[in-house]
């Protein structure tokens, strides 16, 4: 073999090798990329509405929620689809995080997915009430969910242990329904009034002018008439309702008890009530009195009208009751304690020591687990010997703090103070 002859076919043989090496790369290569699968997609959802996805972080359009990633889509399907099953099934689950507004946003059968009600499907709204609440809106049942901002604003919840609570003198008391009587109390007198008695005596004598000019010429009838009308606008302007005023005109003379009294007879009371107390007075009523004077007497009377113009001065108004007066015992002018009970019936009430009182907004500390004391606000109706009616924000049942608040306040509203400024701590600027 000659030398160029050795050359070629050395030649060949490297090519051979060469193109060989490049064949078992690629079959290699394709192989590597079978074995490897590409990585999966993130994918985010939004806990209340699994049918919403999205491929990044961010908020449900539906209900504001946070998106949670889902690690691994059939398994995360599958975990969703046996927790609602074990929720519908009344099965202990871990409580989630909404907040009112959130709960307000809800569909009726959206609730349901939360708490089956005992009536069946959830067929009612959210209320502000039930959703500060975290209640079902169609049986009042806890729906097992933490609500977010139920605090007041500028205060959150606080943690004392029996040892603290024992140092401050904690003292709770439950939320009741109480049949409540609320005592409206008023310095009082038996009256002298010449200047009513006057205004009467006018009245009557206007009225018997108007009768005799019946048969008159039309001018002097409507003159007479005119005069009638101002002497009885008078007696209203008084404190006299209709129903005396036509009394006075059966009796054909003035009242002479607004001058002096008779044993056998009857005196009327003038006693000053405030204008927030007008809701609870009513003519008909039934007012006692206790004399100074005469301490182991108490006397009953009855409401028979009230000043129709509330005194500037005093913001009062004046209440008249007509009182029994058998052995001549109360004379003109002569000071009495006024009392009136004035019954509201059963009320959702606490204790007048559980409420504080903050100038802007009325707070209680309800009484949680492990030693957790939440502030909630509340609405309050009718204060009744020791008790406050509560219109919204308690229910009956609960546990509220009715001694220790002050210092409970102080904390709550410190550890919001601070947590805020955690919250807002990067643009605080330091010197």
């Amino acid at each position: 073999m000659t030398k160029s002859r050795r050359l070629f076919s050395i030649f060949v043989f490297m090519m051979i090798i060469l193109a060989g090496s490049a064949i078992a790369f690629r079959s290699l290569q394709h192989l590597s990329n079978r074995a490897v699968k590409p990585a999966e997609k993130a994918v985010y959802y939004c806990p209340m509405h699994p049918s919403y996805t999205s491929d990044r972080p961010g908020t449900c359009p539906i209900c504001n929620m946070s998106l949670v990633k889902r690690e691994a889509s059939e398994h995360k399907t599958e975990s969703m689809n046996m927790s609602q099953h074990a929720a519908s099934a009344g099965e202990a689950t871990a409580p989630k995080t909404f907040t009112v507004a959130q709960l307000m946003a809800m569909k009726p059968h959206e609730i349901c997915l939360l708490h089956k009600c005992k009536h069946g499907m959830c067929t009612i709204k959210m209320t502000p009430e039930f959703a500060k609440l975290g209640k079902c809106p169609m049986c009042g049942e806890d729906l097992g969910v933490i609500i977010k901002d139920t605090f007041p604003q500028g205060y959150t919840s606080v943690q004392l242990g029996a040892g603290k609570q024992q140092a401050i003198g904690v003292k709770t008391a439950a939320v009741q329904k109480a049949a409540l009587t609320k005592t409206i109390r008023a310095a009082g007198r038996i009256a002298y009034d010449p200047e009513l008695y006057q205004a009467e005596e006018e009245y009557l004598q206007a009225a018997q002018a108007l009768k005799k000019a019946e048969a008159a010429d039309p001018e002097i009838k409507e003159q007479a008439a005119k005069l009638v009308d101002s002497s009885r606008i008078k007696l209203r302007l008084l404190g006299l309702s209709d129903a005396i005023v036509q009394e006075i005109e059966q009796a054909g003379k003035p009242d002479r008890s607004l001058l002096y009294s008779d044993a056998g007879g009857k005196v009327w009371l003038y006693a000053p009530i405030y204008e927030y107390e007008l809701p609870f007075v009513h003519v008909g009523e039934n007012v006692g009195i206790v004399v100074p004077a005469l301490p182991d007497k108490k006397i009953q009377g009855v409401i028979r009208s009230l000043d129709s113009v509330v005194d500037p001065v005093t913001r009062s108004v004046r209440i008249r009751a007509q009182l029994e007066n058998p052995d001549g015992v109360l004379k003109p002018e002569m000071y009495v304690d006024a009392i009136l009970q004035v019954n509201l019936g059963e009320q959702v009430a606490v204790p007048e020591e559980a409420v504080f009182m903050t100038g802007e907004k009325n707070i209680v500390f309800i009484a949680g687990e492990n030693n957790v004391f939440e502030p909630r606000e509340v609405t309050l109706g009718a204060k009744a010997d020791g008790f406050y009616q509560v219109k919204s924000g308690l229910q009956e049942g609960e546990i509220v703090v009715t001694s220790g608040n002050f210092l409970i306040d102080s904390e709550s509203r410190l550890k919001a103070a601070l947590e805020d400024v955690g919250k807002g701590g990067a643009h605080v600027h330091g010197g």
